[in-house]
């Protein structure tokens, strides 16, 4: 691949995270010439999502990243006398304290393997298995002859990365769920014809248990975020989508539930007007408070007088003194405004709130979209708008050093792992890649995430095809808030009859001793003796993944040493709920490669494109795809072009 490398570029872009790869979109669009390279096998780095294979395999490569590395001295010979080289880091650190726990029963088989999986995936499965043995790891194997149907139903669901694979994502569901209801028949069949005996008649309840090697079988259902956050309906990721027309590369969901736990109950919050006046849970009083309070937050910067004596207060004190009830302030702080309890301010959280209603009503009730198969689907969305415009891309190429020139001090070219020098102008790289010497005086913070894989929802309804995030407030000092997102299978995150959950908060100490007490609240271990009491009040969790995340966000470039002025760096993922800060360093960081060049511009329309000789008929082609792709929107899903009216 490196001989086939042009030998200069305008951008050189290392690693395909968010912010790289909205960086490389930006910059091809505006004609630079750039390489897009990552040492990895996957796009995304820690804004990846993974199948269930997939991540197992992810985890064992983290599981055999020893602290032995192959030394390659190729890069010392392109080296020249007025150069000196910055040597980048060959191994990713970014991720620590890994600990898996795999409560299904584990009826594993030799030859069970991931349905339409190539062989090597189920080599990785059984290898990772056992990355972190923990007592619930051995349990009693299922019983052999429980029936994997309902699981294989939706067989038409299988993932595909072409955006027009999502174009039917509604109606396979509402056809999963037609045939899961005909599963059910059968087997209330069966047990008619036995009605006096006794031990039959529990039968028709029962719902079937799932087993581990279901659950591998099943992996092309699972897509797995290393990062776990929402998109503000209003936001500056949406707005980009938007405005670039990326936003044609992928499909949303509206997350349907905003959730609250009090006092060990689990319980929705009204958001919309609507929802506030038809809430039974509010009083008739409780309601007018709310919407007097939430109209003020709407306008909160036009009247500074009824805040500005408590600017120097948190938000928490602040509620306490507008005549709102305890039931209220909880919602508004831990719900709505979503702040730290103890260290976010007054206008923080007036301005949260703010931000908050801002959104609702523009694609939904609530204020976030969720994207189909998951987070990672946002990175390979600028991507592509990259390859369009004439981008090269490059996987499993690592880079070994950067060459600066001593005299003027700029980065002038990089050296790849197969020695080939390239120059660019700009180098734009991720956190991850700087060696330790480079990053001696950045103080990272870290972040705890868990993955959970449940058999029931939080909260259940009538409906099972429910998004929610629920916020649980810390309880003892030191401490942070959980935020607690869910999934069911119409994200195409999670096999029919299973949620995935994330869990994520800033870290104080690992990611299980951070968060196992959250999970414990609000789940429970799934064991046999459970399987067999249909009643248990708490979702199960099936398999569980903790580990931490370095959050490289808000470092100062000057913390970094002797970086030259036109390497740019970009940070990991952050804790925060939605992805403004990846855009806002992307804008950023463009703006000082391209000044006084629009960031991500629309592309022009196909009808305007003039070709070199007779292409005419090709140009009438691609218009006529663009506009069939644009006409074939899902009704439940959202087309960003389009917002609905604000509902009341």
């Amino acid at each position: 691949m490196a001989d086939n490398l042009p030998s200069e570029f305008d951008v050189i872009v290392i690693g395909t995270g968010l912010p790289e790869s909205i960086i490389a979109a930006a910059c091809s669009r505006s004609g630079q010439r750039v390489l897009h390279v990552d040492s990895r096998s996957y796009y995304g780095g820690n804004w990846a999502s993974f199948s269930f294979s997939g991540l197992l395999s992810w985890l064992k490569e983290y599981q055999e990243n020893s602290d032995v590395v192959t030394e390659n001295s190729s890069w010392q010979e392109q080296i020249l006398e007025n150069e000196e080289a910055i040597l980048l880091s060959s191994k990713d650190k970014t991720i620590q304290h890994v600990e898996v726990f795999c409560y299904a029963s584990q009826d594993l088989h030799k030859d069970v393997e991931e349905a339409g999986a190539l062989q090597k995936n189920h080599a990785s499965v059984t290898a990772v298995h056992s990355i972190e043995p923990a007592e619930p790891a051995c349990l009693p194997t299922a019983d052999e002859s429980l029936s994997t149907q309902s699981c294989e139903t939706p067989a038409d669901h299988t993932q595909n990365s072409d955006p027009e694979s999502s174009l039917e994502v509604n109606d396979a569901e509402a056809a999963g769920e037609k045939e899961n209801h005909s599963d059910d028949k059968p087997s209330e069949e069966e047990t008619s014809e036995n009605v006096p005996k006794v031990q039959d008649n529990t039968e028709p309840p029962k719902k079937n248990r799932i087993t581990y090697s279901q659950i591998i079988k099943e992996g092309r259902r699972f897509n797995v975020d290393l990062v776990s956050k929402l998109l503000y309906s209003r936001g500056l990721l949406i707005d980009l989508l938007i405005k670039s027309n990326v936003s044609r590369y992928a499909e949303f969901k509206n997350v349907t539930r905003i959730l609250a736990f009090r006092e060990g109950i689990v319980e929705q919050v009204p958001c919309s007007r609507a929802d506030v006046f038809n809430s039974k849970r509010l009083t008739m009083v409780e309601k007018r408070m709310l919407m007097k309070f939430l109209t003020f937050c709407m306008e909160y910067e036009e009247h500074p007088d009824e805040y500005k004596a408590y600017e120097e207060t948190t938000f928490s004190e602040y509620l306490k003194t507008q005549k709102l009830t305890p039931n209220l302030q909880y919602f508004v702080l831990h719900s709505i405004a979503m702040t730290p309890e103890t260290t976010s301010s007054t206008v923080d959280g007036l301005k949260a709130t703010k931000t908050f209603l801002r959104c609702l009503g523009r694609y939904g009730n609530t204020p976030f979209l969720f994207p189909l198969y998951g987070q990672g689907e946002l990175p390979q969305c600028f991507c592509r708008m990259c390859a369009v415009f004439g981008g090269i891309y490059c996987l499993r190429h690592s880079v070994q050093c950067l060459v600066v020139d001593k005299e003027s001090r700029k980065c002038k070219a990089m050296i790849d792992q197969f020695g080939q020098r390239i120059i660019s102008k700009h180098f734009v790289i991720e956190d991850s890649y700087l060696s330790e010497n480079t990053c001696s005086r950045v103080q990272y913070r870290q972040i705890s995430r868990a993955v959970l894989i449940t058999d029931g929802s939080v909260l259940k309804t009538d409906s099972d095809q429910q998004i929610s995030i629920l916020t649980v407030p810390a309880e003892e000092p030191g401490n942070f808030a959980v935020r607690v997102i869910e999934l069911c299978s119409s994200t195409m995150t999670c096999m029919k009859g299973t949620y995935l959950v994330h869990l994520t908060c800033m870290s104080s100490k690992t990611a299980r001793e951070d968060l196992e007490q959250v999970v414990q609240k609000l789940f429970t271990p799934y064991t046999e003796m459970e399987a067999e009491n249909e009643h248990v009040e708490k979702p199960r969790i099936l398999w569980a993944l903790y580990f931490n995340m370095r959050d490289s966000s808000d470092i100062s470039r000057d913390c970094y040493n002797d970086l030259p002025s036109n390497v740019y760096v970009c940070s990991g993922p952050d804790s925060g709920l939605g992805n403004d800060n990846a855009v806002k360093q992307a804008e950023t960081l463009f703006q000082q490669i391209c000044p006084n060049e629009d960031f991500c511009p629309a592309p022009p329309n196909p009808e305007d494109i003039v070709l070199d000789g007779d292409s005419s008929q090709q140009e009438a082609s691609e218009s006529s795809v663009v506009a069939e792709a644009n006409s074939e929107t899902p009704k439940e899903s959202t087309d960003l072009g389009n917002p609905e009216e604000p509902s009341e």
